[in-house]
C-alpha cells in the first residue's frame, strides 16, 4: 500500500495503516526530536507525543506534504517541552551524552575502522553541543535543513514561517555554529581543526 492509501485508510479510522505510518517515519521523527531536544529520554517522549497527537489529528489532515505536516507535530511536541524545561529547569546526570549514545549517525559501512568510528562519534558530540546552544528557532531551522534535507519551502511549511524567515535563521545559526566550533576546536578531533589559522 503506497503512503496516499495509508493516509486515506488511516484517516477513515484504520489503526494498521497509521501505524505502517509511523514505521516509514518514526526513525526520522525521532531523529529531530533528539537534534532538537539533546536528550533520548525527551525525544522518545517528543516522539510517542507527536504520533498520538498525529492520531488523534489524523481526520484533520487535509493534503499537502504529510511529512511537513508530521514534522510541524514534533516540532511543536519539542518547543512544549522546551517550554516545560525553561519553567522547571534541571540537570540530569543521565541526559549527558556518554561514549556510544544516540548522537553518533550509525556507522557508514563495515569498512570504517574503530578509529574512525570513533572521530565520527567525537565530532558528532562536538557538533550536537553546539547545536544545542542555538535558540529554538534556529535549531529547529538548522535540523530541518541540513540534518534532515528539507527545502527552504518544506522548512517555512513545518515552521509556518515566511522563505525569508527561514533563510535568515538558517544563515545566523550555521554562523553561531561555525564560531562555536571555532572556539572549541580543542574539543575537535586534530583533522578537523584549522591548521596555522588557516
Amino acid at each position: 500500500m503506497d503512503e496516499r492509501a495509508l493516509i486515506a485508510a488511516a484517516r477513515q479510522g484504520d489503526v494498521e495503516a497509521f501505524n505502517q505510518l509511523i514505521l516509514i517515519y518514526q526513525g526520522m521523527v525521532y531523529n529531530l526530536a533528539y537534534r532538537i531536544l539533546g536528550d533520548p529520554d525527551a525525544a522518545a517522549d517528543a516522539t510517542q507525543e507527536a504520533f498520538l497527537s498525529a492520531f488523534r489529528a489524523i481526520r484533520k489532515f487535509r493534503g499537502g506534504s504529510f511529512k511537513a505536516w508530521l514534522l510541524r507535530i514534533v516540532t511543536n511536541a519539542c518547543y512544549d517541552q522546551l517550554r516545560l524545561k525553561r519553567r522547571r529547569p534541571t540537570v540530569s546526570l543521565e541526559a549527558l551524552p556518554a561514549a556510544g549514545s544516540a548522537v553518533a549517525p550509525p556507522p557508514t559501512g563495515a569498512g570504517e575502522t574503530p578509529e574512525e568510528h570513533a572521530l565520527r562519534q567525537e565530532l558528532a558530540r562536538v557538533i550536537q553541543a553546539g547545536i544545542q546552544t542555538l535558540p529554538p528557532e534556529q535549531r529547529v531551522t538548522l535540523i530541518l535543513s541540513d540534518v534532515q534535507g528539507l527545502s527552504y519551502r518544506e522548512i517555512a511549511e513545518v515552521t509556518r514561517t515566511s522563505l525569508g524567515t527561514v533563510k535568515s535563521r538558517l544563515s545566523r545559526a550555521r554562523a553561531k555554529l561555525r564560531d562555536f566550533l571555532l572556539e572549541h576546536e580543542e574539543l575537535l578531533p586534530s583533522r578537523y581543526r584549522l591548521k596555522n589559522g588557516a
